[in-house]
């Protein structure tokens, strides 16, 4: 899988100041600070109950799956999916894994803090600068083996089984990507084939993918923080774990904030911004949040999936017509990227045809 870092920069606003880049440390304030303190807005409405205020779940093996899914995405621009081919140890592994790195002490964790300029390390999530307070979480971002960084983490200890377990979870989620990519194209009635970047002759070793590990500690005020705040992915997909619930999906013809509850062994598909774009805004992409609470530490795996670094990703074809005209100029992942980093959730609007000329 092909390194993120030179291929894109998001930069954060006063890089030279620390605290825009380290998260707090959690285990050393008992109250909620001022500057995690938000307008308490955490909770999900309480009106969306029953099968049809839930974000679907799909079994990949059901005959009908593809039109579920179709259903899913035009609805949510989320779901859930059972039978993927992950086993459900792997998924503890890494949820594991994961935890011994975030129980490491903040000292240490900070030998591997992410720059300005990289996508990958221990941090805060880009998208903090665009937010006038913090978030109650922390993360690490990795492309490819973690090993240069799990060096440094535990250098007098084996560090082995975290990388091997990454990079395990990797490749599960590359074919698993692969798959649900597939699906999806034909959920809108496109030959999968027809895209040569998408071909599975070419297979994903051609996309670009990151892979994020997200910890969302025990919060003495849950009412007044927010673990990560409203926005889309810029990916096409994310695929995610979620040790116990505290996502919230935000349904597209609803204002309320609907709970995405963790089914054993299950992991959950959000749409990016660029698979908005690909379907013509036939598929909406999924505004979600996740909160956090006073009894459990929550942590969540996300596996980003996007295109080969070259390839400009605009409407296909198959999804113009006179009644539905082309809505976006075609951009790369990377020039996306930067869009997002100056105009974060006007980016969309900011690439529309009648905004700008395609390229």
């Amino acid at each position: 899988m092909k390194s993120l870092n030179s291929e894109i920069s998001l930069k954060i606003a006063n890089p030279i100041n620390p605290t825009n880049i380290v998260p707090l440390d959690f285990n050393s304030v008992p109250t909620l600070p001022d500057s995690h303190t938000w307008t308490p807005c955490t909770s999900a409405d309480p009106s969306f109950t029953g099968d049809d205020h839930s974000v679907p779940v799909i079994d990949l093996f059901d005959p009908n799956a593809v039109s579920l899914i179709r259903q899913a995405c035009e609805r949510w621009g989320a779901f859930q999916v059972t039978n993927h081919g992950v086993p459900y140890d792997h998924l503890k592994e890494v949820e594991s894994q994961s935890r011994r790195f975030f129980a490491l002490p903040a000292e240490r964790k900070l030998r591997v803090v992410r720059s300005a300029e990289s996508v990958t390390g221990y941090g805060l999530v880009p998208i903090s600068k665009f937010f006038p307070k913090m978030m109650w979480s922390e993360g690490f971002s990795m492309t490819g083996s973690p090993e240069e960084y799990a060096r440094q983490l535990w250098p007098h200890e084996d560090c082995r089984q975290f990388c091997s377990v990454m990079e395990m979870y990797q490749k599960e989620m590359k074919g698993l990507s692969e798959k649900l990519l597939e699906l999806i194209l034909r959920s809108l009635g496109v030959n999968y084939e027809d895209i040569k970047w998408a071909n599975p002759k070419n297979g994903l070793s051609s996309y670009q993918a990151l892979l994020q590990l997200n910890s969302y500690p025990v919060c003495p005020d849950p009412t007044r923080a927010m673990g990560l705040a409203p926005h889309t992915d810029s990916s096409l997909l994310t695929v995610l774990y979620q040790s116990c619930m505290g996502l919230q999906v935000q349904r597209k013809e609803d204002i309320g904030w609907v709970p995405v509850h963790t089914v054993d062994g299950a992991l959950i598909v959000n749409l990016g911004d660029l698979m908005h774009i690909m379907s013509n805004g036939r598929f909406k992409s999924a505004m979600h949040r996740a909160v956090v609470n006073k009894t459990h530490h929550r942590v969540s795996v996300a596996y980003f999936c996007g295109p080969p670094k070259e390839e400009k990703i605009s409407s296909l074809i198959q999804m113009i017509d006179d009644d539905r005209p082309r809505m976006y100029r075609g951009v790369t992942w990377k020039e996306y990227l930067e869009i997002r980093a100056a105009h974060f959730d006007k980016a969309l609007e900011f690439i529309k045809n009648n905004n700008i000329d395609d390229a």
